[in-house]
């Protein structure tokens, strides 16, 4: 559980609200979509019993941090209500605490945050990367004093972001931005041990973009902590030429996953399929394999 921060940052260890995890091995964030449309889950979780259910399952799979999102920003993806939102988050929320496991929230809605921080939230992930001043404020709550924050990068809006995306320099724009984000964070006294920044894999971005940043991932590691959501995302149907449903991709998800923790330094992997990932990272760290950033 959550130890006092020390005057020095503690690298060695991620901490996430009322948990601090330590890092000598890469951390698995298992999904829980509470949403009827996401890409390649959508409505399996839906009420408060499935999605405990499914938390349930992680747990014993080995999960060390669970991202629940009630609102769906997958390319294409239409915006709900506010209200619809917290009708979804709420119930659920309350029953995952039992579970004893880190939460976080996916979501870019302040006035939602807020009414999660007070149910027990350890980790605010931000697809918009905390441009929202309103964000921000919340990190001063008393709730949020310990939170962990993930600054993701997003081109556009989800209805919009695919629709043929430009950079001059993909690498450069998209570390530059949460460079410039986690700067902001840390002068409103976020510590480097709390941030974690995500470039977005296919949120506004090509094929080439995602292997261009995934292939730069490392350079990020001194700015904070690193997550990589790479899982079944349509990259790994483009890279592998396989047209069947994002389910069908674990082994390509697995792969990526592989690569951007034990050869980029990603400190947290975010996937669907739990028990897969912690079987491939056990089986990689029983050869003798370890993450860069401990080589």
């Amino acid at each position: 559980m959550f130890a006092e921060k020390s005057q020095v940052p503690d690298l060695a260890f991620f901490l996430c609200g009322r948990y601090r995890l330590a890092l000598d091995r890469p951390l698995v964030m298992g999904v829980l979509n509470i949403t009827p449309d996401s890409f390649s889950d959508g409505g399996q979780h839906i009420s408060p019993s499935a999605a405990l259910d499914a938390a349930q399952l992680m747990k014993e799979q080995g999960v060390d941090i669970l991202d629940v999102g009630a609102e769906s920003t997958r390319p294409g993806a239409s915006p709900v209500s506010e209200s619809e939102e917290l009708r979804r988050l709420l119930p659920v929320l309350e029953r995952l605490q039992i579970l004893g496991l880190p939460i976080s929230l996916d979501s870019r809605r302040a006035r939602v945050v807020r009414q999660a921080l007070d149910l027990g939230i350890d980790l605010i992930n931000d697809v918009t990367g905390f441009r929202d001043p309103a964000m921000q404020a919340l990190l001063q709550l008393p709730q949020a004093k310990h939170c962990g924050v993930c600054i993701m990068h997003m081109k556009g809006e989800p209805q919009t972001m695919q629709a043929n995306p430009h950079y001059d320099d993909v690498v450069a724009e998209v570390f530059g931005f949460l460079n410039q984000q986690a700067a902001q964070l840390k002068a409103q006294g976020i510590g480097f041990e709390r941030i974690l920044l995500d470039p977005g894999f296919g949120f506004g971005k090509t094929l080439h973009h995602n292997l261009a940043l995934l292939q730069a991932l490392a350079e990020l590691k001194g700015h904070g902590h690193l997550l990589a959501g790479l899982s079944r995302k349509r990259m790994i149907g483009e890279l592998t030429g396989h047209k069947g449903p994002p389910t069908e991709r674990l082994g390509g998800s697995l792969a990526a996953a592989l690569y951007a923790a034990f050869h980029q330094g990603a400190t947290v992997v975010r996937v669907h399929d739990v028990q897969a990932t912690v079987q491939a990272f056990k089986v990689w760290a029983a050869l003798g394999m370890r993450p860069s950033a401990e080589s």
